[in-house]
């Protein structure tokens, strides 16, 4: 059976160790988690976690099943229609084209954020395959450093 990539969102307490119940019910069971974002909701002591996964419907529909169950969990949603950006920063040695590697940022929804005597940080905010491309477009700019974070969505 295939693998279908899932986005999961779950509303939590914002209390010590939901984030390791949660990881750990996918540990137990043998599933992936290909991206996590946690971020505590504003003006209320409840988190939401982001989490991507790949599985067939069944492995999804338990895991669905299972953060239920988890008592700091007040709501699961597995999304259908959502806007979904991932942010990557990319340090670049300063010797590269600046031009070029800006003109590749802004194709991307971002651009130059830092520059150092040695070296220039780049950011791009998109949808996660564009991100994807974004970094494979860099390496032609032979970045020092790749640093990814993870997935954000919300429901349309």
């Amino acid at each position: 059976m295939q693998k279908v990539r899932r986005v999961i969102s779950v509303i939590v307490m914002n209390e010590s160790s939901v984030l390791a119940r949660v990881t750990s019910l996918f540990a137990g069971r043998g599933y992936n988690i290909d991206s996590l974002t946690v971020a505590p909701i504003p003006d209320s002591e409840l988190s939401h976690i982001t989490i991507v996964t790949k599985g067939s419907p069944k492995v999804i529909e338990q895991i669905i099943k299972q953060l239920h169950k988890l008592i700091p969990t007040l709501k699961v949603i597995e999304h259908e229609e959502m806007v979904e950006k991932e942010m990557v920063l990319i340090k670049f040695p300063i010797g590269e084209n600046l031009s070029n590697i800006q003109a590749l940022c802004s194709a991307y929804n971002g651009g130059i954020v830092n520059v150092g005597v040695d070296m220039v940080i780049a950011m791009a905010s998109d949808e996660p395959n564009r991100i994807r491309h974004f970094i494979e477009a860099a390496h032609r700019y032979n970045p020092c450093e790749v640093v990814r974070g993870g997935v954000v969505a919300i429901e349309r």
